[in-house]
């Protein structure tokens, strides 16, 4: 009898079980922008591709939906008394996407790698504040003299040239993610290729197919896979936002990178519930070419063009997404800080205009002098190229400036812009990485390698920058900080434009989208259902 209940039992399980259909896989088609530069994520400079690493990639920190600062691969950290001395305990459950157990030693191959001048990253500053960090990224000291170890398999510590106070903020950033050593040995340069590349994070690398996708899997290896509903997320670069619009309304596409500035307007009357726009804590600028003449010694000919750039009709009548104009470098919300705006900020354009032809005539252009003209390089993009050709209107009519307008595909452009291979402007901008001034002003200093494309060099700014850096007293930092954006804007190396606003078509099949002013939106915490 009892074998025969057994028998009924086990028939009846796998009949209910043979009765239950099985779960639809859940896949998430995300609109990623362009191609992506690389997936190393010691040597990406893109928000595409940062968007990408983080759901492949976990730092010691990580972002929780609401792109606040939680713990990552780190469980847990403490803070010396002096504020120098950072100890990080790893997941004891932390793996790689093979299985291996995820390291404090990986994390001191991967800084060590970062600040690397072999390595060649644009973000190696972004650990200067680690000790010997910048002599090493200048090649001063060998990286072994980093103030990183393991003190066992699984405790980092950090030790620091001085107080730091952005440092735990920073390390939500992608270029201080670890790469499993073991791997990258194995592979060398080819560690970042599907089937190849090993990862920490809540997804796995399953396709790159250049100029169609990148596909990610659900690692089961992750310590929180239990709670990522996704199995799996497409990423298509699109650099036409028109074509993006198209392919979501379509179906094809349940989140958008971006939104085309001449669609907004109609997806607010017609695909209100669909529209996501929030607060983004990015500024959009140009950088001049100061390693060039004119502009290198004629800080009144960069001026003058800043002031006859009528940014309200920017934001008006071109961008229509409730971008606010700028006067400056950092962005308003910014924790402690409101930036010094220059005086001609509070005049009308009228001003603005009459103190641009003055300032011209003064530099020997204009009516009477010499004829100013000036290449505005950008990358493909039909949103930068309607602000080129806006400036060029203004200049020409204002000024009898004329611009001449080139653009580069996203790659190029990274590549011509952080090695300052352009003649005059080239469109820039900044997404805070962290929320704190520093994370703006620090790019202007001027031994920081590949993200000063101004080639702004001021000895009195490097050092108020410096000195912000390590002071713990929040008031005095910030009146620091002040003081250098004051003299930054003062120099002029880049026209500031508009603050940004975060601008998606979000289908309402995804749950769990959280509008931040960081723009951070990892797959582990979106769900979709069709």
């Amino acid at each position: 009898m009892r074998f025969l209940a057994t028998f009924v039992s086990c028939l009846v399980l796998l009949l209910t079980l043979l009765a239950t259909p099985s779960r639809a896989e859940m896949v998430l088609h995300r609109g990623n922008g362009s191609e992506p530069e690389t997936l190393d994520p010691h040597k990406s400079t893109g928000e595409g591709e940062s968007w990408i690493e983080m759901d492949l990639f976990e730092g010691l920190v990580t972002a929780d939906a609401l792109g606040r600062v939680v713990p990552g691969a780190a469980l847990n950290w403490t803070i010396s008394e002096d504020r120098l001395t950072y100890t990080f305990h790893l997941r004891p459950d932390g793996k790689w996407s093979d299985g291996t157990r995820v390291t404090a030693g990986d994390f001191v191959f991967s800084w060590r790698r970062l600040v690397s001048p072999a390595t060649r990253s644009r973000y190696a500053f972004f650990l200067w504040p680690v000790k010997n960090a910048e002599a090493v990224s200048k090649g001063q000291m060998p990286p072994t003299a980093m103030g990183v170890e393991a003190v066992d398999e699984l405790t980092l510590r950090v030790t620091l040239e001085a107080p730091t106070a952005y440092f735990i903020s920073s390390l939500q950033h992608h270029s201080t993610f670890a790469v499993s050593q073991a791997n990258l040995k194995r592979h060398g340069d080819d560690f970042v290729k599907p089937g190849k590349l090993v990862s920490n994070g809540a997804f796995m690398l399953a396709e790159a197919v250049p100029q169609s996708h990148v596909k990610l899997v659900r690692n089961p290896h992750f310590h929180a896979a239990a709670e990522v509903a996704l199995d799996a997320v497409y990423f298509y670069p699109t650099e036409n936002r028109e074509v993006e619009l198209k392919r979501f309304r379509a179906g094809e596409l349940d989140v958008t990178y971006d939104l085309p500035d001449g669609q907004i307007a109609w997806v607010r009357q017609n695909m209100p519930a669909d529209l996501r726009l929030a607060p983004f804590f990015s500024s959009y600028w140009f950088n001049i070419n100061l390693r060039n003449e004119p502009w290198k010694s004629n800080p009144d000919l960069r001026t003058a063009l800043s002031l006859a750039i009528d940014r309200q009709l920017i934001v008006d009548k071109i961008t229509q997404a409730g971008e606010i104009p700028a006067y400056a470098i950092t962005p308003p919300g910014t924790d402690n800080y409101v930036a010094p705006l220059p005086e001609w900020a509070r005049w009308t354009q009228a001003q603005r205009d009459a103190k641009a032809r003055e300032l011209l005539a003064k530099a020997g252009y204009g009516p009477g002098g010499r004829v100013l003209e000036v290449e505005i390089l950008f990358n493909t993009s039909e949103n930068h190229r309607k602000i080129a050709i806006a400036i060029d209107s203004m200049w020409r009519q204002k000024l009898g400036v004329r611009a001449k307008l080139v653009n580069q595909e996203w790659k190029v452009l990274l590549q011509s812009r952080a090695e300052g291979k352009f003649q005059d402007l080239v469109r820039g901008g900044w997404i805070g990485d962290y929320n704190d001034a520093y994370s703006f002003l620090s790019l202007f200093m001027s031994d920081v390698q590949g993200q000063n494309h101004s080639g702004y060099r001021n000895p009195d700014y490097d050092r108020l920058i410096r000195a912000a850096a390590s002071e713990v007293d929040a008031t005095a930092r910030r009146q620091l900080m002040q003081r250098a954006e004051a003299m930054l804007l003062s120099d002029h190396p880049v026209i500031p434009i508009y603050t940004h606003v975060t601008t998606h078509m979000v289908s309402a099949r995804v749950s769990g989208w959280q509008d931040n002013i960081r723009n951070l939106h990892l797959s582990r915490y979106l769900s979709v259902v069709r």
